[in-house]
């Protein structure tokens, strides 16, 4: 915690500070309002002392340009007069508690850690309320995900900005999650937003904030998610997908750790860690010119690589426990899941999983939501691809369904031939030709009345 606190006299300044270093509260000084504009356009501050007679820009004066810039820090006034109009004047103009002199400062360091931790909690619920929710857990022990546990175990005392890349579904968000659950910002807000999910018109309000009157619709004044994620962590996902007009403003703001408010002027310092996170390769957007340089050195302090699940398929079934146990939540008593069979873990290790987790956890939902017995077989597991095994199908080699035609097949008709391919190598035989497909017996005999085949 960092406060400032405003006087005009230097011995009272520095005896607040020594008593609020008691307990491990930082803390500025400014002997007049003006120099506490500028300390305040210059620093992060989670609150404000403000004494209410001094020369130049009294308290009152300075608590009004406080709440009019929209810095959100709570304030509590201090006077040497204990007049309920000035109590009246100070709580009307934004301040959140008033003290008078002499105080005690046990009872002032009290009600300031109160104030800044209900501030706190707000940033926490309107976070919560503004962005995806999700849970911070990496799972599994393949060496992969062992060693970007260690890497974030690593920088999780430092600020240090974070890339993660990786293919859609394997879990960008959760490990960006992992980072701020065990970084010292842990206590703050984790704020996400997908770039890609915002409209380009209005990524830049939910950025930045806004004021009353920036533009039509505006009819108040708007935090921003870097605001909302002072304390905390600011997740920017699929940075790819980010105008190079508005790269060029995010990296001023990484710069120069400050924020305007669009239809603002006043420049609000920002005191939360980056990570962001693409599906894409920044390097080849750098050389077509799509993303800037100078951005992608910033944002890629400490990168990390998120592995697909295929390549690490020993993790399926810590992931699918994990999924499971989440549906049993969700779907209640009626229709529990015990776990997945020795045999369907088999199944599923074998499929290729070109959407990741996110397909393992749609899979596993279907086959919870239809299973007629308590532990997942593999004929509950419906999959919408064939399996890549080796003597099969690899990706961008011909097949012998293609070599003698070079027209384009559509996937229905590539689909229906691998059917017929396959009931005729195992002589009609359902379960072994679906095993091959990588589809269960059920889908396959649903797909052979779907097309009318007659074998």
């Amino acid at each position: 915690m960092k406060v400032l606190i405003v006087d005009d006299e230097k011995n009272i300044r520095e005896l607040m500070g020594t008593y609020l270093k008691l307990d491990a509260i930082e803390s500025e000084g400014a002997e007049n309002g003006l120099s506490a504009q500028r300390l305040l356009r210059e620093n992060h501050y989670d609150a404000c002392l403000v004494d209410l007679k001094m020369p130049g820009m009294d308290g009152l004066s300075l608590i009004k340009w406080i709440r009019n810039e929209g810095f959100r820090m709570p304030v509590i006034m201090i006077s040497a007069h204990g007049e309920i109009h000035d109590a009246v004047a100070a709580l009307t103009s934004g301040a959140q508690d008033y003290i008078v002199k002499p105080f005690d400062p046990e009872e002032l360091s009290i009600r300031l850690v109160k104030l800044i931790e209900s501030q706190n909690l707000q940033n926490l619920v309107e976070s919560d309320q503004r962005t995806q929710t999700g849970t911070g857990k990496l799972i599994g022990e393949s060496r992969p995900i062992q060693k970007i546990k260690k890497i974030i175990n690593k920088i999780a005392e430092t600020p240090a900005t974070v890339l993660i890349t990786g293919e859609s579904g394997t879990g960008k968000e959760v490990a960006a999650r992992q980072i701020h659950a065990v970084s010292l910002l842990c206590e703050g807000p984790f704020v996400a937003i997908n770039i890609g999910g915002v409209p380009e018109n209005l990524i830049e309000s939910e950025l930045f904030g806004y004021e009353k009157g920036a533009f039509t619709g505006a009819e108040s004044r708007k935090i921003g998610m870097f605001e909302l994620a002072s304390g905390g962590t600011l997740f920017l996902d699929e940075i790819g997908d980010m105008s190079l007009s508005l790269q060029v403003k995010l990296l001023r703001v990484l710069q120069e750790k400050k924020i305007t408010h669009l239809g603002g002027t006043t420049t609000i310092p920002i005191n939360a860690r980056i990570i962001t996170a693409t599906n894409k390769s920044l390097e080849t957007m750098i050389r077509e010119g799509s993303f800037r340089e100078d951005l992608f050195y910033r944002l890629n302090v400490v990168r990390i690589e998120i592995p697909t699940l295929r390549d690490r398929k020993e993790d399926i079934p810590l992931l699918a426990g994990s999924i499971i146990a989440r549906l049993n939540r969700q779907m209640g008593s009626s229709n529990r899941i015990e776990g997945v069979t020795p045999e369907g873990i088999q199944y599923l290790k074998e499929y290729s999983f070109p959407g990741n987790i996110r397909e393992l956890e749609n899979v596993l939902e279907r086959a919870a939501i239809f299973a007629e017995q308590s532990m997942l077989s593999e004929d509950d597991f419906e999959l919408r691809g064939i399996v890549l095994h080796e003597q099969n199908v690899l990706p961008g080699k011909p097949t012998d369904l293609d070599q003698n035609n070079t027209e384009p097949k559509t996937l229905k008709k590539i689909e229906e031939e691998a059917m017929i391919q396959a009931l005729h190598r195992w002589e009609g035989n359902r379960t072994k030709a679906a095993g091959e497909l990588g589809i269960s017996r059920r889908t396959l005999i649903n797909k052979i009345a779907e097309y009318g085949l007659n074998i």
